[in-house]
């Protein structure tokens, strides 16, 4: 009977510590589950989608995946004229500068560059792959909501370009475009209208020049890494003097259909879906008016001799983006009919200001950051 009883109470004892030992070990899987979904979650935020709803109620989703398009140069190289022909495309919105993502390209780029830092954020568990998704989510937003919705968006803050191989790995859909211009052009731009750059001596048109030469070379040559699939330099005197053929060209790129309003943006800035131009922005006064080739050449006659001599040394960049570095004045080409009536129409003064901007435009200083 003794042993009857004792057997009962072992088997009993082991039934008992059998159904703990599994009630614990489906807990610990539980929890394990649970963990492992929220490290998911939390390490993974590139997969997210951002939504966000029009004022007609059409939703709209977007991820690092979504074919944005960035839109880059040396400043004064017609970065604003492109994206606003761009945002007068009814299914395109692009919107003014938001000056913080070259900031944080920068800083990222910084981070990067210093081994010290770099091993400082890896033993913190800041990796790269933590950086990136940051950087990702961080750019997608800023773009998606600083502006109103639409099925293609597109970032113009021209120094974002320095950046463009690592932006084309986190936004493995983006393409870019980068703006070429004449660098005797964009530098005479720069110093009459004091667009101040940091770094860039407004004083000197020798410093600008070599400035600028440095600037373009770093976004050119980026711009070859990552393809002509991907990147497409577009040259601001073409885009003038035929804005049709280089729109067209431009939207197959972008893979985008063609629209009409492309080619006459300035009849839609300030109105709703249409282009949004800033109170502060320096080009402004110039992107209100129609496509015209006002600006093309007026460089000539204002540079200092000893600069025009050794142009080819100063900026030899000039040369390898098919400018000839002596000519002067240049032949950049003849230009559309349509171009040679709006620039008729802006001699006459022939154009409108938008209400919005009235009162504006006369004072603007603007300001650029060389990163």
């Amino acid at each position: 009977m003794r042993v009857t009883t004792r057997r009962v109470l072992l088997l009993l004892g082991s039934v008992a510590a059998l159904m703990v030992t599994l009630h614990l070990g489906q807990q610990v899987l539980e929890c394990q589950q649970v963990l492992s979904e929220r490290r998911h979650r939390l390490m993974r935020p590139e997969n997210e989608e951002l939504v966000m709803v029009d004022a007609n109620h059409v939703e709209y989703r977007y991820s690092k995946d979504m074919p944005l398009i960035f839109i880059g140069g040396v400043p004064r190289s017609g970065t604003t004229l492109m994206r606003a022909m761009l945002d007068a495309h009814p299914e395109v919105r692009c919107g003014e500068e938001t000056r913080i993502i070259p900031r944080v390209l920068a800083m990222r780029q910084a981070w990067s560059k210093s081994g010290r830092e770099k091993m400082r954020l890896d033993e913190a568990g800041v990796t790269d792959q933590v950086l990136d998704a940051a950087m990702q989510a961080f750019i997608l937003e800023v773009i998606a909501k600083h502006g109103e919705p639409a099925r293609y968006l597109c970032n113009k803050d021209p120094f974002t370009l320095k950046s463009s191989v690592y932006l084309s790995r986190l936004f493995p859909n983006s393409k870019f475009l980068l703006m070429v211009r004449d660098g005797r052009a964009s530098v005479h731009s720069m110093i009459t209208r004091k667009v101040t750059i940091a770094g860039f001596d407004l004083n000197s048109y020798r410093d600008c020049l070599t400035k600028w030469n440095k600037a373009i070379e770093v976004m050119y040559s980026q711009c070859l890494e990552i393809g002509r699939a991907r990147c497409l330099p577009v040259y601001y005197e073409q885009l003038v003097l035929h804005p049709e053929q280089s729109m067209q060209n431009i939207m197959r790129f972008l893979d985008i259909s063609w629209s009409d309003s492309v080619l006459h943006h300035e009849e839609l800035i300030g109105k709703p879906g249409g282009v949004s131009l800033s109170k502060i922005e320096r080009s402004t006064d110039q992107v209100i008016k129609p496509v015209n080739m006002e600006a093309l050449s007026k460089w000539i006659g204002h540079i200092p001799g000893d600069v025009l001599q050794d142009m080819a040394h100063i900026a030899p960049m000039l040369a390898r983006l098919g400018y000839d570095p002596y000519a002067n004045p240049p032949n950049y080409g003849h230009p559309d009919p349509l171009v040679v009536n709006n620039t008729h129409r802006v001699l006459k003064g022939d154009y409108k200001t938008p209400a919005n901007l009235k009162g504006h435009l006369q004072v603007t200083q603007n300001t650029s950051s060389s990163h």
